[in-house]
C-alpha cells in the first residue's frame, strides 16, 4: 500500500488513494465528473492517473481503462513499479483494461474515438472510465468531431459514469484547448519545473467543480520507484 493512502469503503468521490492529494483536490473529484488531465510529456499525466485508478478500486469501485500507452502486461508491471499493485482487481474483473489495438489506427481518428465510446456505452457496470490517452485521436480530429467526443463523454457522466481523459497540451489549437477545459468538470493539469538541481512534476488544480472542500492550487511531487508519487 502506498504511503499516506487510505483504502476504503466505496466514496462518492474518485479518490487518488493519497490524503495529501486528495485534500488537494478538495477531498477527490466528484463521482460523474468528466477530468481533463492535461501537460506536457513526462510531466506525470499517467502517474497521476494511475493514482486514481488504484484510489478507485480501492474504493470498491470497477474501472476500465483504455490505453494507447501500455499493452496489459506493461501497465501491471508499470503499477506494481510504484507500489500500486492491481493484478488481484484484474483477476476479479474489477479492473478491465483495453490496450487499442494498432489496427485501430488505419481508422479515422473520429472512427476510433467513436468506437471507444460505443464501447464504454456498453459498460453499464462501470464506474470509472480512463482513457490514456486521447493525443494521437484529437490531433488528427477536427474541433466538432473532438467536442462530439467530450460531450459523449458528458452523456456517461450524467449516467454516474466518472470520466478520466488524459491528453498532451499540444494536441488542441487555443481556441479547442479553450472548449475542452470549459465543458470538463476538473481539469489537472501538470508540468516540470527546475527547483534549484532538482527537476519536479507541478499539478496545477484549476478546477474541481462541486468538490466538497476548497482546493488546493499546485502540488509539486516526484514520482520514486517502489513509493510513487511524493508530494515535495
Amino acid at each position: 500500500m502506498a504511503p499516506g493512502s487510505a483504502p476504503g469503503k466505496r466514496t462518492k468521490v474518485i479518490s487518488t488513494g493519497n490524503v495529501e492529494i486528495d485534500k488537494k483536490l478538495g477531498g477527490g473529484i466528484p463521482v460523474g465528473s468528466m477530468t481533463l488531465v492535461e501537460g506536457e510529456s513526462d510531466s506525470g499525466k499517467s502517474v497521476l492517473t494511475q493514482q486514481f485508478i488504484w484510489g478507485s478500486l480501492f474504493s470498491e469501485f470497477l474501472v476500465t481503462l483504455y490505453t494507447t500507452e501500455n499493452t496489459v502486461k506493461s501497465f501491471l508491471r508499470q503499477m506494481d513499479s510504484l507500489n500500486l499493485d492491481v493484478s488481484d482487481f484484474l483477476l476479479l474483473t474489477k479492473l478491465r483494461i483495453f490496450p487499442i489495438q494498432a489496427s485501430l489506427y488505419q481508422l479515422s481518428a473520429n472512427d476510433v474515438l467513436t468506437i471507444l465510446l460505443d464501447h464504454a456505452d456498453t459498460l453499464s457496470d462501470t464506474s470509472l472510465v480512463v482513457v490514456d490517452s486521447l493525443t494521437s485521436f484529437v490531433t488528427h480530429s477536427s474541433i466538432e468531431e473532438t467536442m462530439t467526443y467530450f460531450e459523449s463523454c458528458k452523456q456517461l457522466c450524467d449516467r454516474g459514469i466518472s470520466v478520466v481523459n488524459v491528453v498532451n497540451s499540444y494536441a488542441f489549437s487555443e481556441a479547442g484547448q479553450a472548449r475542452v477545459r470549459s465543458i470538463s468538470d476538473a481539469h489537472l493539469r501538470l508540468r516540470t519545473e527546475q527547483v534549484g538541481d532538482m527537476l519536479v512534476k507541478v499539478l496545477e488544480v484549476a478546477k474541481v467543480r462541486g468538490a466538497e472542500l476548497a482546493t488546493g492550487n499546485i502540488i509539486t511531487f516526484d514520482v520514486e520507484p517502489m513509493l510513487g508519487m511524493r508530494i515535495i
